[in-house]
């Protein structure tokens, strides 16, 4: 066949470090790296060496292939064929791997992770997103001078938007919003009156006549939010996702709590029209988040992701909707979407990419166009220390928001440069959290984010 060459040799192996290897997103790639011949797993790090093994087992791999190492002579010592697994990050750099896939979700172990990576010139994919709203900025700088890749990983919703927005702009296509669906879905059954988000119900009746928009959409929304206002449907991911992706369009929030509408999915291009058009925009080019509404029998929307662009030839979009395409009712806004993301099953094609292509997701190198920050749901007292936890990673006593840099404070702190920090002085509720409240900012995230601030400043002049 003309392009091949039956003589040459077959691609070499792409091997990679993988850090919160007992994490749910290192199962799913871990899973589909055993289907995929060229890729393997070098080095595993997690704090549960013994419970990686385990995982590792269950998906199939050999566990006399599986080796703890505790120093970094050990690690080099380990044939190639072998996975070292270890509890400590800085014995990633003794492993011969192409690619670190970051997925700590901890901010500051996951920056000295991807930044001695790229020192020692390795592709960073970074899945922990809460890295990526801090030192994000930082560390695609550092690997441009590295001359290797720093990406966000395709399966995640950030990199599936970038690419999603890329490809509208490629078609010559006018967008006027970006966004993602909510983690859980509401889902709204009318025999019963009650929906459900994940594993909790409340009763909501007045959805059953609130199905269609009608003809004032933001009533509508109105009146579905406060139908479900016992239901929080936002979380600090969300705003975390929308800083990266943020970061790699030049898109920014239309508002810094983002609007959270509550939408079927039929009705996006509707919901996302400029408010002169009916809709809840009031500037083109913004990032958002929707609450799924759906009946039981219906698809998932799974988290995916959607472009809305203003339409151009009528008679191709009249078309385009008779085929079943989101169009809004006035025929000038269109939805384009993918309603799914897979995690890790997709991962390997950015490890993939990075390693044959150097490439990375989207086609700009990121700035900092907005800030994930937090402001005080109470007023805090000096001495309290912002814990974060749970599976969302939010920070008690404190809302995410998501700031455009060009009308954020000067002194605004990141919210995970905030998290297990300790309060240098008392903050009111509803205000800003800044550096300058923070007694302890952790000194790796703090250098990571004053160099972005460098570049946000440039950026305002």
């Amino acid at each position: 066949m003309e392009g091949t060459d039956a003589t040459s040799p077959p691609p070499s192996p792409v091997r990679y470090a993988l850090t919160g290897a007992r994490g749910g997103f290192a199962r799913t790639l871990l899973a589909q790296t055993t289907r995929i011949e060229r890729l393997r797993p070098a080095i595993l790090c997690d704090l549960d060496t013994t419970g990686t093994i385990d995982l590792c087992v269950e998906l199939g791999y050999d566990r006399s292939d599986l080796r703890v190492c505790a120093t970094p002579e050990e690690v080099a010592a380990l044939a190639p064929d072998r996975i070292a697994v270890v509890a400590d990050v800085a014995l990633l750099a003794r492993a011969d791997h192409d690619v670190l896939v970051e997925a700590t979700g901890n901010p500051r172990v996951g920056t000295e992770a991807a930044r001695g990576a790229i020192e020692t010139g390795r592709h960073v994919v970074m899945v922990s997103k809460e890295v990526d709203s801090v030192a994000g900025i930082a560390l695609a700088d550092l690997a441009r001078e590295h001359d290797v890749v720093y990406t966000p990983g395709i399966g995640d919703q950030p990199a599936n938007l970038i690419e999603w927005y890329e490809r509208a702009l490629r078609l010559g296509l006018d967008v006027v919003a970006i966004g993602k669906s909510g983690e859980y879905d509401l889902v709204f059954d009318p025999a019963t009156g009650r929906v459900r988000q994940l594993d909790q119900e409340i009763e909501a009746p007045e959805l059953a006549d609130l199905s269609t928009l009608g003809e004032d959409v933001r009533a509508t929304l109105a009146a579905r939010a406060r139908a479900v206002a016992d239901l929080k449907r936002s979380a600090a991911a969300d705003y975390c996702e929308m800083a990266v992706v943020a970061g790699h369009t030049g898109l920014v929030p239309d508002v810094e709590s983002l609007h959270y509408p509550v939408a079927r999915v039929a009705e996006l291009a509707d919901v996302y029209s400029r408010e002169e058009d009916g809709g809840i925009l009031t500037a083109d080019g913004v990032v958002d988040v929707f609450s799924v509404l759906r009946l039981p029998e219906e698809a998932s929307f799974a988290g995916g992701v959607f472009v809305i662009v203003r339409t151009g030839d009528p008679v191709t979009w009249e078309l385009l909707a008779q085929k079943g395409h989101v169009v809004s009712r006035s025929g000038r806004y269109a939805c384009m979407y993918l309603p799914y993301h897979f995690m890790g099953v997709e991962t390997p094609l950015s490890l993939l990419d990075a390693v044959d292509h150097h490439r990375a997701a989207g086609r700009r190198h990121p700035a900092p166009h907005a800030v994930l920050a937090g402001r005080a749901r109470e007023a805090l007292r000096a001495g309290t220390r912002l814990d974060m936890g749970g599976h969302h990673h939010e920070v008690e006593g404190v809302a995410a928001v998501l700031l455009d840099t060009a009308h954020a404070p000067q002194d605004v702190a990141p919210l995970y440069l905030a998290a297990h920090a300790t309060l240098a002085r008392d903050v009111p509720s509803g205000a800003l959290i800044g550096i300058d409240d923070l007694a302890d900012p952790d000194t790796t995230l703090l250098h990571a984010w004053r160099h972005a601030r460098t570049r946000i400043s440039d950026r305002n002049r």
